[in-house]
């Protein structure tokens, strides 16, 4: 019989992994938030027109592409939490689709997965 869910000394193991990832991904959103809520030093505010419009063009280009990355670590963080909140839980670990054990392999390169490989390719 298969099991059905895992062991305390994995979900510790899991649970650290997650820990490491959620402090670096807060990092990189907290990184994110600083270069979109700082104006740059070196403004266009002296420069001919033409120049600026371009200027000014390529910076909303840049922070559109900032935010987007900003809104995606956000999400990244929520499903880490979460995951966190499933292994309190002791229902880490198990396909939402299937019931059964997500392999060790694939929670240590995706933690926060909710679906075996087997039930992903069925979508």
């Amino acid at each position: 019989m298969a099991e059905s869910k895992y062991a305390e000394a994995d979900l510790k193991e899991f649970s650290d992994i997650i820990e490491k990832k959620l402090e670096i991904a807060r990092e990189d959103l907290e990184q994110l938030q600083s270069s979109l809520s700082h104006k740059d030093d070196n403004t266009t505010e002296d420069t001919s027109p033409t120049f600026k419009m371009m200027e000014d063009g390529s910076e909303t280009m840049s922070r559109e592409e900032t935010s987007a990355l900003a809104g995606r670590q956000e999400k990244f963080i929520r499903n880490l939490e979460n995951a966190l909140l499933r292994i309190k839980n002791k229902t880490y670990g198990i396909c939402r689709v299937t019931g059964k054990l997500i392999p060790k392999a694939r929670l240590r390169l995706v933690p926060h997965a909710t679906l075996s490989m087997e039930a992903k390719e069925r979508q």
